[in-house]
């Protein structure tokens, strides 16, 4: 009964980083309107938080493998309460991104920690294999929460409000968590090798960087310096880690085709998946003028398909094959992209709730499927390392589509013809965002201000359709590989010995 109570424990970390997550696409056109940022600074409020939990999830997780699993998480949920309150009283653009960046830093504390703490906890496979699938539900579970709480929260507060939610669930997460969870850590761990910290920080925001700001700019010089200086940074990361005793990460682990190509899948997928779901709240709210909880609302299908699928994935799994329920389940997601593409100001609820819905079914049955393959592929004593290299893949691919196909969407946007007669200043700060489109209409006559938002809000649902059809494309072809890459690879079944 310890086992479940305190999972129990874990769940409430992985809802908070969850509805974080998600209550920051609900907030934007609020934030913008209140911060006033350009379209870049939104796309780095919205992106940094991914940028810098890659940076740091390997070498946090392999903290955890040191110092230990439960203190680093409890550490981890106290910091990122207290940053929540520096991100709901952001002033400006930049405090905001920087604020964004520091919750980053708590944030890659804590998802490694409670997949390594599950594999420690749970040592039959079956009951693991549930572990996770509750696991993985919660986090859909707070991408359903997110979106409706957050909703209620920016009808009748401010948009800060939507960070201070994560203040009780931190102090319920701390309060229990030191009495329920056992500490675990690798017993012969060797020393936290500083050098290699930097050089996984520095190499995956440069190279996120490097690609996000090319996507938008193009290649100049100070983009390609920053790029190379990424891929030299991750090189020499990777070079040191096979020569020292005590790695941050093993490299070893990567010649286990089942963990590779579980890691590659979850990089692609939420590659397609996260661009599309950043801009999606937008078009809610901002094309089909919908309220902040209506958007919520619509969004909950896609939870609630995700959690049915996790809690079942494991059974799925052993009954079919585990490349059968990866790829399949990576199809229905890129069907339910593709659907995306008919998407229009006048798509009703009821057709956008059913493609939500199977995207919400393919994601749940493949993310817990993939997470469960990491953690068996791996002795229990690196599973920080393993669990820290599962959510990197999950942070560098939301970086990684927010930065590629974000800007698909802004690149489109912006090329909107504004109507004759706007004036230069109107038309640059409608050009930013769409967001800002609807703020500037307002300083126009009627008239002109009706065909602005037109031509702006037709343009964003273009940008939107053509980022859709891309994520479908990376879905499917993602599937074909998991086909491939998972051939033969099956869930454990027997006991393990603690």
């Amino acid at each position: 009964m310890g086992r479940w109570l305190a999972l129990a424990v874990l769940v409430l970390a992985v809802l908070l980083v969850a509805v974080d997550a998600t209550v920051l696409g609900l907030a934007t056109p609020f934030l913008s309107e209140d911060l006033k940022p350009t379209g870049t600074q939104l796309l780095w409020i919205g992106d940094v938080y991914s940028f810098v939990i890659a940076g740091l999830l390997v070498s946090m997780g392999s903290l955890g493998d040191r110092i230990g699993r439960k203190k680093l998480l409890l550490m981890g949920a106290v910091a990122f309460g207290a940053v929540s309150v520096l991100n709901a009283y952001a002033s400006t653009p930049e405090m905001m991104i920087l604020a964004r960046a520091l919750l980053g830093v708590a944030g890659a504390t804590l998802m490694p920690s409670t997949l390594a703490l599950i594999r420690n906890i749970f040592h039959d496979p079956r009951e693991r294999s549930l572990a996770v699938g509750i696991w993985g539900a919660a986090a859909s579970a707070g991408a359903a929460v997110g979106p409706v709480v957050g909703g209620f929260l920016l009808e009748n507060f401010w948009w800060g409000s939507v960070f201070l939610i994560n203040l009780p669930v931190m102090a319920v997460l701390v309060l229990v968590g030191i009495k329920l969870l056992p500490e675990s850590r690798d017993p012969n761990p060797g020393p936290w090798d500083l050098i290699s910290v930097g050089l996984s920080l520095v190499g995956m925001v440069a190279v996120v960087y490097a690609v996000k700001e090319a996507a938008v700019n193009g290649f100049r010089w100070d983009i390609l310096a920053a790029g190379v200086l990424g891929i030299a940074a991750l090189v020499w990361f990777v070079r040191r880690q096979r020569t020292l005793a005590s790695p941050l990460l093993d490299t070893r682990l990567f010649h286990h085709r089942g963990f590779s190509g579980a890691v590659l899948a979850d990089l692609l997928t939420i590659l397609g998946l996260s661009g599309l779901v950043f801009f999606l709240s937008q078009f809610l709210q901002l094309v089909q003028g919908r309220s902040p909880l209506q958007a919520g609302l619509i969004e909950l299908p896609a939870a609630v398909g995700a959690v049915g699928a996790g809690l079942a994935a494991g059974t799925i799994a052993r009954r079919a094959s585990v490349r059968s329920a990866v790829a399949g389940g990576l199809a229905a997601v890129g069907v339910s992209l593709a659907a995306c593409v008919l998407l229009g100001a006048e798509t009703r609820v009821v057709s956008l709730g059913i493609a939500l819905f199977v995207g919400g079914l393919g994601a749940g049955l493949a993310f817990t499927v993939t997470a469960d393959v990491i953690l068996s592929s791996v002795p229990k004593e690196q599973a920080g390392a393993a669990s820290a290299v599962s959510e990197t893949a999950y942070e560098l691919g939301a970086a990684l589509g927010i930065a590629l196909l974000g800007s698909v969407v802004t690149g489109i946007y912006r090329g909107f013809e504004v109507p004759a007669g706007v004036p230069a200043d109107v038309a640059a700060e409608a050009h930013d965002s769409l967001g800002g489109a609807v703020e500037a209409s307002a300083k126009l006559p009627a008239d002109q201000a009706d065909a602005l938002l037109s031509a702006a809000r037709d343009t964003f649902t273009q940008g939107f359709q053509t980022a859709a059809g891309v994520g479908a494309v990376v879905l499917f072809a993602t599937a074909t590989a998991a086909w491939f890459l998972l051939r033969g690879q099956k869930l454990a079944e027997g006991l393990e010995h603690p």
